[in-house]
């Protein structure tokens, strides 16, 4: 494997505690924490440091006994060439690459020979989407959908898997998946769901339809100003607003005054129009006013001073209108926003995040301090408002209308940034709902553990064992989560000559590792769902749909 991040790091544990892989990884020159526990989960001797993928790189690190190569680098151009050299050097070798373009992934894996291309972001942001709306994260398997219900939500009606035992979102570490009951028949296992206590998770095979964005509609005439005044925003900035609103008010409260005092209301509004534009006639000195009096030389004057104000204030807001267009400048938040999602961070992770929502026709607010930041061009073709500029975190939420906001997304790489977020977040709006990343599991747990309608997840760790997978030849499909632990639906095949040749289906369910769940037989096109036949051996041609924690999938092909 090559890189050294988060994704490395997680990829080399899942490598050599789950698969009991012999490991190598090349890490950049530059030691930073990742590298140096890479190294000590690879060994010392297997870490190559190179700040580049040279041929003597890959030599030294072994590519001539590699079975699979992973390029995990978080830039893509970086990785295609790493893996065309990689192709060249040893054809063959199964290549997984990581890209953030899915477009260009495609046809990498056309061009270059057993090469799998995997988005870590694309495969984690459905589960932050879906924690943050409070709705279940589906994987799709043989035509079915798959989701974790926990507790009462579980419907019994159909026939649901155990997969977690003594769920407690403050001990996440102590949670048992696939217990021991996941090895009884579909009937026990009904039963036994029955007469359990609300703190398990079930499996349940249901088709979960999008939801669209809850929130409270404000009356017309509200929406109409809050649109009045989101225009103002758009085309002024704040000192223009100021200098704009102010000569606007002295000019109505004149104009009132002199329709006032000089009625009828079409002679005002010609006095008044002209006094804006500097045209009107003043009175001579010692000749009284012909209507009005005093007060009327009042008012006029307000006109004429904030029509002197006014003018080069609309001048200037056409200017500036006109560059900011041509800056292509991010929309800002409406003021009369409600029901949204706060992004906070718009690098990879938040870039697929903040897609997700808008595609599921959630309103979304990106927060983001880098303006050269990857989303915010999605941010622009998209129209979706962005908060930017290096304020402080409390400003821009407040600026992104956190106070009437659903839920904040907090996904920038930093775990501290993250937690900032969240809790000035909480601060503004304590009925919030906050879904954070965090890489670091005991700062995850604390969390848990501290905070109520809170949901923490990993990039990296629901990444990882997608990477290794495909360099292990299997196909994951998706992952779920329950809290912090993953659960891995997984496409496996029985091909000629496999180990799973000949083996019974129930040897295959393994309490805290595996569990089949559906069996397509040699020369079907439909999937068995019903569990009825576990006593049967498997055949080559035989494709099985299973559930799997991390570790279970590793030791797949050892049954026992």
């Amino acid at each position: 494997m090559v890189g050294g991040n988060a994704l490395a790091y997680r990829l080399a544990v899942e490598l050599t505690e789950q698969y009991d892989a012999n490991a190598a990884a090349i890490v950049p020159a530059e030691e930073t924490p990742y590298t140096v526990q890479i190294a000590r989960a690879v060994g010392t001797g297997n870490a190559v440091i190179s700040a580049h993928v040279t041929e003597e790189a890959l030599r030294e690190a072994g590519i001539d006994r590699a079975r699979a190569i992973a390029f995990v680098d978080g830039d893509d151009r970086t990785n295609i060439h790493a893996a065309m050299r990689a192709a060249a050097l040893k054809p063959g070798i199964g290549i997984v690459i990581r890209m953030f373009n899915q477009r260009l992934g495609r046809h990498i894996a056309q061009l270059v020979a057993d090469c799998t291309v995997l988005s870590a972001s694309a495969t984690a942001a459905p589960a932050f989407v879906n924690a943050a709306l409070r709705r279940p994260h589906t994987v799709t398997a043989g035509g079915r959908s798959l989701w974790i219900a926990m507790g009462p939500d579980i419907d019994m009606r159909q026939t649901p898997f155990l997969v977690a035992d003594d769920v407690d979102r403050d001990r996440p570490k102590k949670i048992k998946m696939l217990p021991a009951t996941a090895a009884r028949s579909r009937a026990q296992e009904w039963m036994a769901l029955q007469e359990r206590s609300p703190r398990h998770a079930a499996l349940q095979f249901l088709d979960i339809s999008h939801t669209d964005s809850a929130g409270n509609q404000a009356p017309a005439m509200t929406r109409l100003l809050w649109r009045a005044a989101d225009a103002l925003r758009f085309f002024t900035s704040a000192k223009l607003r100021t200098v704009l609103i102010v000569a606007v008010l002295t000019l109505l409260v004149a104009f009132t005054g002199i329709w006032l005092l000089a009625r009828p209301l079409g002679w005002a509004l010609y006095q008044s129009l002209l006094d804006v534009a500097g045209s009107a006639v003043p009175d001579v000195y010692g000749q009284p006013s012909a209507v009005g009096g005093s007060w009327q030389r009042v008012f006029q004057v307000a006109l004429t001073l904030s029509g002197v104000v006014l003018m080069p204030v609309v001048t200037a807001v056409f200017v500036e209108g006109t560059a900011a267009r041509r800056n292509v400048r991010t929309r800002q938040p409406s003021a009369g926003l409600r029901g949204h999602v706060v992004v906070v961070g718009l690098g990879n992770a938040g870039t697929r995040v903040t897609t997700l929502f808008h595609a599921l026709g959630v309103p979304v607010v990106g927060v983001e301090r880098d303006p050269e930041a990857r989303g915010m061009a999605a941010a622009r073709g998209l129209d979706v408002p962005v908060v930017t500029g290096d304020r402080p975190i409390d400003d821009a939420l407040r600026r992104a209308q956190i106070a009437r906001a659903r839920a904040v997304v907090a996904v920038t790489g930093d775990d501290v940034a993250n937690l900032e977020a969240a809790l000035e977040a909480r601060a503004i709006n304590p009925d919030v709902r906050v879904v954070v990343r965090l890489f670091d599991d005991d700062f995850a747990s604390h969390v848990y553990k501290e905070f109520g309608n809170t949901a923490s997840r990993s990039v990296s760790y629901l990444a990882a064992p997608a990477f290794a997978a495909a360099m292990m030849g299997r196909e994951v499909l998706g992952t779920l989560s329950v809290f912090r632990h993953v659960l891995l639906i997984a496409e496996v095949a029985v091909e000629a000559g496999s180990e799973l040749v000949g083996v019974a289906q129930r040897e295959l369910d393994r309490a805290g590792l595996t569990r089949v769940l559906a069996v397509r037989r040699s020369g079907s096109r439909e999937f068995d769902w019903s569990g009825a036949d576990r006593g049967r051996r498997l055949t080559a041609g035989d494709l099985l749909i299973v559930a799997a924690t991390r570790a279970g999938l590793g030791g797949l092909l050892k049954p026992a």
